[in-house]
């Protein structure tokens, strides 16, 4: 019997799964481990493998985006009757028949849009359109029925939308003769011109970013402590690292290590909140946020107080690598415990973090700046740094977190210590 395959969720946040590519085509055949096609989830572009054996009888979508457990193909035995199987699996899941495409409403100036894929009736043929399709045809106020299809089977795609388009006659009135050329540069028009945007649509990550962030914004109780650091012994000692460190250091790699030393004096710092209880971590799984073109990425260093500078240097711009090239794997991407936000590198003088769940804070760090301080009876020119600890109320209270901010003050300011 032809197996019915539907959009796997490939991650714990994925909605939906956008079809890049597939590598297999209509009629091939099938093992179950081959190879089907690229799905790109709200982290990463995945492969999907098969886990069936047969033959790829029908593709429903050829790319775009679908929402997870949405049908995208069909395998069974070679001559299989796939629109059979296809109509079980939708009678079955809904309950009853898909029903007929309505008619054209007479008279009506916009012509009625077939959303989804519907049988337009039992004696003709079967509208079939990719998720891409309809939405052009939906913007364009174009019903699918006048469309011929050029896909598999007839299905309507999106170059087929852009000819249709592109071969509708437009109807224009005959402009009146003028005496003299229009202007090069258009006057401004107060009553459009200010209103000029363009829609975006948003990735699977932004979506994403915008649900998360959102809930633990508006669920979780922030609160934020900030200190400034001192780094003049930092930047006095990263030169003498780098004269014997195989890879080049950076003051981030510096900051993840002296966070995790800090977070084995303060396991409250490092917990999770699960609702009804507090989970707190033994290992510490330091995840570092990584502006990607869609939004950010957080991969995770694992084990970080575990691991030397050069070591901590090498993961993260591996996991950064992969991150930009959306290839990170969900292993890659989950299991931290505490997160660190660095926009230093933008020379941000100071701000704040959404806490990244299920961790109980985040560290925002910001640039290291030339300014006076005093020491002694003396006022001189110090490199300082402001870090801010976001808080979660319900696992972290006050003193703690300034307690695991002293703590991580003492170890910046003294850098040597991270080597003993």
């Amino acid at each position: 019997m032809a197996e019915v395959i539907r959009m796997p969720r490939m991650s714990d946040t994925m909605e939906e799964g956008n079809i890049v590519a597939w590598h297999k085509k209509e009629g091939d055949q099938i093992e179950a481990g081959d190879l089907l096609a690229e799905i790109e989830t709200d982290k990463a572009t995945m492969d999907f493998e098969s886990l069936w054996d047969g033959h790829l009888l029908h593709i429903a979508v050829k790319e775009g985006a679908v929402p997870v457990e949405s049908v995208i193909a069909v395998i069974g035995e070679k001559g299989e009757d796939w629109e059979t199987a296809l109509d079980s699996e939708n009678v079955s899941s809904n309950g009853h028949a898909a029903t007929a495409a309505p008619a054209p409403v007479a008279n009506s100036p916009v012509p009625v849009v077939v959303e989804t894929e519907v049988a337009v009736s039992h004696d003709t043929h079967r509208i079939i359109a990719s998720p891409l399709a309809k939405s052009l045809a939906k913007e364009a106020g174009i019903d699918l029925v006048a469309i011929s299809g050029t896909g598999d089977h007839g299905r309507i795609v999106k170059k087929d939308i852009e000819a249709y388009v592109e071969a509708k006659p437009v109807t224009t009135t005959a402009p009146a003769p003028v005496s003299a050329p229009a202007p090069a540069v258009p006057a401004f028009n107060a009553d459009t011109d200010d209103e000029a945007y363009e829609d975006k649509p948003l990735s699977q990550m932004r979506k994403v970013i915008a649900r998360r962030l959102g809930e633990s914004k508006f669920t979780a109780p922030h609160f934020y402590l900030t200190v400034e650091i001192n780094m003049d012994k930092a930047v006095e000692i990263r030169p003498q690292l780098n004269e014997i460190s195989p890879v080049k250091i950076s003051y981030n790699d510096i900051i993840i290590k002296a966070c995790a030393v800090a977070l084995l004096q303060h396991p409250a710092v490092n917990s999770s909140w699960l609702g009804d209880k507090i989970r707190y971590n033994q290992n510490i799984n330091i995840g570092v946020a990584v502006a990607v073109e869609d939004g950010l990425l957080v991969p995770v260093v694992r084990h970080a107080n575990m691991k030397s500078l050069s070591q901590i240097n090498q993961e993260v711009r591996h996991l950064a690598g992969k991150a930009k090239d959306r290839k990170l794997q969900p292993d890659e991407m989950s299991g931290n415990t505490f997160t660190i936000s660095n926009l230093g590198m933008f020379g941000i003088e100071e701000f704040t973090a959404i806490i990244n769940p299920p961790d109980s804070c985040i560290l925002a760090v910001s640039s290291i700046s030339k300014k006076p301080i005093v020491k002694g009876d003396e006022i001189v020119p110090g490199n300082i740094m402001k870090v801010t600890l976001s808080c979660d109320h319900r696992a972290v209270d006050g003193a703690t977190g300034s307690q695991f901010l002293q703590t991580l003050k003492g170890i910046l300011e003294e850098p040597i210590s991270l080597l003993v």
